[in-house]
């Protein structure tokens, strides 16, 4: 298992798992006072956390899937990622996609953090790729 090291703000929760084979890690708003966020209304929220990654690797910001059935909150940007270089506060673009305001409280779960490797490639410029049975088929392209 990895170890990545967090940086905590002062009041801030650090990322946990809620069950044992959760793979993203619930992340918690760092408020001093609630927000509250009319329908369509968006906000960045902070969490109070800074991560440091090993190479290779990214956090994948999501929305929680309860927030989102039960109240239309998600994440814009979704999903985010936090590069292994980044050092910075890791804050959340939070929207009200429901019809009635929804208040976000301090320590309220409001993502999810995946750890994720990544893979950087070198780009070649082609004039034709390998065909496959699929070729440039999307968009519903397999019907429903």
């Amino acid at each position: 298992m990895e170890t990545i090291k967090v940086k905590l703000q002062p009041g801030a929760k650090l990322p946990d798992y809620q069950t044992i084979h959760s793979s993203g890690a619930d992340l918690y708003a760092l408020l001093d006072t609630p927000v509250t966020l009319q329908p369509l209304q968006r906000a960045l929220i902070p969490t109070g956390i800074s991560i440091e990654l090993p190479p290779g690797y990214e956090a994948q910001i999501r929305p929680r899937s309860g927030l989102a059935i039960n109240h239309g909150i998600t994440l814009l940007n979704t999903p985010g990622t936090i590069d292994a270089d980044y050092r910075g506060e890791i804050k959340v673009i939070v929207i009200n996609l429901g019809d009635k305001p929804f208040t976000i409280e301090n320590n309220m779960r409001i993502a999810q953090m995946v750890i994720a490797h990544t893979l950087q490639v070198t780009f070649e410029v082609v004039t034709e790729l390998t065909p496959t049975k699929r070729n440039d088929g999307g968009f519903g392209h397999t019907g429903l």
